[in-house]
């Protein structure tokens, strides 16, 4: 018969038996306190971008900030807690083996650890933002000091949420395999994508950009990292497909409940009146990919990573062209503003005219004020904008398969 951490007995080492809703908070609430943490960190991003977007000013005390704090300091307080208990309230002397120790007196997860340095980066950072707003005003360029500090902050959390998952999945070896411990290992994956696509694609995620070079060689560039070291890593049969699928369904569920919330634009210029928050673009297709990745990973994983990164970055390159381009293709001639396809949706500072429906940064094809997008398409260009996206993609690759090993040795 199975039984819960709280049917064992914890004592003290002066031999008091802790309490069990002491136990509980700090062996079965961590997991999934610091999974809601990463998911409400990237949800509550994604939701402050679309509240500038759409009504431009705010203060501290709106809601994707409260959001993006109090996943902050559930997870520290969570994670700290974890550290408390193992290291002096009921952690056994295995429990403490386990665990990563610091300043010889304090022991728990890795990932925990992480956790709380990241809190301390976002919850530090509020004050810092808001001083910083009350000095210049407000941020002309997104990346502004105490912003810097809450990203970093934001990321730290995600990493330390995904390194619990995966020390939950390593430990035991394969006698104690739990698939869904590895499901949320493969879903902590797919929210740390979900962020680096928000940090790296917010100026390349419309479909009017997915006929650029530069598009196909900063994906190949990104995704993999993550992808591999995840389909390397995981122990389910699809890991890779499962986070790109988390990314692809948070973000859908992200776009068509915010273009469901009334907004007015509060800053001036308003070119474009808006009525309600504007949704981040329709995630690309990504699960293509990532299902390439799975089957030459499962096929080949066990010889050279070398060679497998040779595949890999071709076969990402290559699924993402015959998916992605003629699916922007399909997009644009849809009539806009599209709902469901999170399609014609701009800020209200945006100049609407003809260049919504058209594609951009294509070499060989210009604007040109007054006339819009002229030229035709320069394939040899093009051709070389991707030979250098697959470049990237192997070096993404075999890194990812680097951090994929390292991954698997993972216990604490």
């Amino acid at each position: 018969m199975s039984t819960s951490v709280l049917d064992t007995p914890a004592r003290t080492r002066s031999g008091v038996v802790a309490p069990a809703w002491a136990r509980w908070l700090a062996l079965e609430a961590t997991i999934p306190a610091v999974l809601f943490a990463s998911a409400a960190i990237v949800i509550g991003l994604h939701w402050d971008i679309s509240w500038h977007r759409s009504i431009g000013r705010d203060t501290f005390w709106s809601p994707p900030h409260v959001l993006e704090q109090v996943a902050a300091s559930v997870a520290g307080l969570l994670c700290g807690w974890r550290v408390l208990y193992t290291s002096f309230f009921g952690g056994t002397d295995a429990d403490r083996a386990g665990a990563v120790r610091w300043w010889g007196i304090f022991h728990g997860p890795l990932g925990g650890w992480v956790c709380i340095w990241g809190t301390i980066a976002m919850i530090s950072s509020a004050p810092f933002d808001n001083w910083w707003h009350n000095a210049y005003g407000l941020d002309v360029e997104i990346l502004t000091p105490p912003h810097v500090i809450l990203l970093l902050g934001m990321v730290t959390i995600q990493l330390g949420a995904m390194l619990m998952m995966l020390a939950e999945q390593n430990r035991g070896g394969a006698a104690a395999h739990d698939p869904t411990r590895s499901r949320l290992f493969a879903t902590s994956m797919g929210l740390i994508v979900l962020m680096a696509a928000t940090i790296v694609f917010s100026e390349t995620s419309q479909p009017n950009q997915h006929h650029a070079p530069l598009f196909y060689q900063i994906s190949a560039g990104i995704y993999p990292l993550f992808l591999v070291a995840v389909a390397r890593a995981g122990r389910v049969r699809w890991p890779a497909t499962m986070a790109a699928l988390t990314y692809m369904v948070i973000l859908l569920l992200l776009s068509w409940t915010l273009a469901l919330v009334p907004a007015t634009p509060m800053l001036a210029p308003i070119y474009n009146p808006i009525t309600h928050l504007m949704p981040p673009a329709f995630p690309i297709l990504l699960v293509a990919p990532a299902l390439a990745i799975d089957l030459l990973v499962r096929r080949f994983g066990s010889g050279n990573d070398w060679r497998l990164a040779l595949l890999l970055g071709p076969a990402v390159v290559a699924v993402m062209v015959l998916v992605q381009w003629p699916f922007s293709q399909l997009m644009l001639a849809q009539k806009m503003p599209n709902y469901w396809l999170a399609l014609g949706y701009f800020d209200y500072g945006s100049k609407l005219g003809p260049w919504v429906k058209q594609f951009w940064d294509v070499p060989g094809i210009s604007y040109q004020r007054g006339v819009g997008y002229v030229g035709s398409v320069d394939w040899p260009a093009v051709a070389r904008g991707l030979a250098v996206a697959v470049v990237l993609g192997i070096v993404s690759s075999r890194v990812g398969l680097w951090w994929g090993g390292w991954m698997t040795k993972v216990r604490r």
